[in-house]
């Protein structure tokens, strides 16, 4: 896209608001995700949805299931992982024309999905267990394959020169059949575009795949350069985890929103096992209940109005809608205090441990931060059966287990 391009994401009509907004983040002090961005910068997707770019390919979601040797398992999960990073910070510039902002979410907001297709059901819960600081707690799993991804993310933003964000949280794979656990670390990104008004994500840094198993994965995220460089470029590398990456067992190398080559061996090595094409692999439809079956603290039902007046262009609207919600909450926040209690998560508990992350995280020096998350967050089985079985509750009559 040429610099004449980038630029007419602009519309004129708003380049004063533009320059107006990118000079007041380069002076503000805190967190960047609570300021308030232009209208045509907005999102009508909450940050709730977005623990659904986890699994837009269910069929390479379950692949490491299948495989009997635990060096190919970590190899089929870190190439999964790769193939999230396209939907996952890719996906919304490229159908937008910009990254927007997403809504923040609401606590106890949720969003319920599933996927059906040759891997046969795969299931989504997503819920908002922290507004301060914000932190999205999610549940993936396939029952058929024995395959479940549980996690949580809240996300930092800083300003220097760029845009910067640091994603605080972990995820974990886990394999029924093997009884098998992979702690996936989540990498730091930056936005670029910004001059131009064409803003995108960069990923950076380096993120880690580390397993019970024995096996570690090494990920390496670099973008272009004023002077060489390709963007989304990536380098991963698979070795015993008493090892170094020097003993790599497989290589990948790349661009995670193109294609990237699967190696034995090396970087240099010609051994070829396969090349992958984030372009050419389609995703699989989500399926979400229809809004008037979705229960009060669904997201596509409570920011309904909000998504509407954004799709209008209207921005009264927006704002007295988006104040709505806001103010209800304050004043449920408000209650809650007075009474001496605390919002009851519906799906998630805050953990006292976490014995599975202290285990595996060791071999990658890697710190929880709980204080960083509000807690520890984990998937609660006997709240999920408990809401999965009550009569009257609207989005579990859509979404239980069959």
């Amino acid at each position: 896209m040429s610099s004449a391009d980038t630029a007419s994401a602009v519309p004129p009509q708003s380049r004063g608001s533009w320059s107006s907004f990118l000079k007041s983040v380069a002076s503000f002090n805190g967190d960047l995700s609570s300021m308030t961005a232009p209208p045509f910068i907005l999102s009508s997707t909450s940050l709730t949805e977005f623990s659904s770019y986890w699994a837009e390919h269910p069929r390479l979601f379950v692949a490491p299931a299948s495989a009997q040797d635990p060096a190919e398992r970590a190899l089929l999960v870190l190439k999964w992982f790769l193939s999230t990073l396209k939907q996952q910070y890719a996906s919304r510039s490229e159908k937008l024309g910009s990254e927007k902002k997403p809504l923040n979410p609401f606590l106890g907001e949720l969003f319920l999905g599933k996927w059906q297709d040759d891997a046969g059901t795969t299931q989504l819960i997503s819920e908002q267990v922290s507004h301060h600081p914000p932190v999205t707690a999610y549940s993936i799993w396939n029952d058929q394959h024995g395959v479940r991804l549980s996690g949580y993310c809240g996300q930092k933003a800083s300003f220097s020169r760029t845009i910067n964000i640091k994603q605080v949280g972990h995820a974990v794979f886990h394999i029924d059949s093997f009884d098998e656990d992979y702690l996936i670390t989540l990498p730091s990104l930056h936005i670029e575009g910004l001059i131009t008004g064409s803003p995108y994500i960069e990923l950076n840094s380096k993120s880690y795949i580390t397993s019970s198993s024995g096996y570690t994965a090494k990920i390496d995220y670099s973008g272009k350069g004023w002077l060489s460089g390709k963007r989304n470029s990536v380098i991963a590398t698979v070795y015993p985890s008493d090892k170094t990456e020097k003993d790599a067992l497989y290589t990948i190398d790349g661009q995670w929103t193109d294609q990237f080559t699967i190696r034995k061996g090396s970087i240099k090595s010609k051994d070829i096992i396969e090349t992958y094409d984030a372009k050419a692999n389609k995703t699989t439809p989500l399926s979400v209940a229809p809004v008037e079956q979705q229960g009060e603290l669904e997201s596509r039902r409570a920011w309904q109005k909000v998504a509407q007046a954004i799709a209008r262009g209207d921005m009264d609207t927006t704002g007295r809608e988006k104040s709505l919600i806001e103010n209800q909450q304050r004043e449920l926040r408000r209650k809650e205090k007075e009474d001496g209690r605390e919002w009851e998560r519906r799906y998630f508990t805050k953990a006292e441990s976490w014995p599975v992350f202290e285990k595996l995280a060791k071999s990658i020096e890697e710190p929880i931060e709980a204080d960083k998350t509000n807690g520890v967050w984990d998937f609660d089985v006997r709240k999920f059966e408990q809401w999965a079985r009550a009569p009257g509750r609207g989005e579990w009559e859509w979404q239980r287990r069959d």
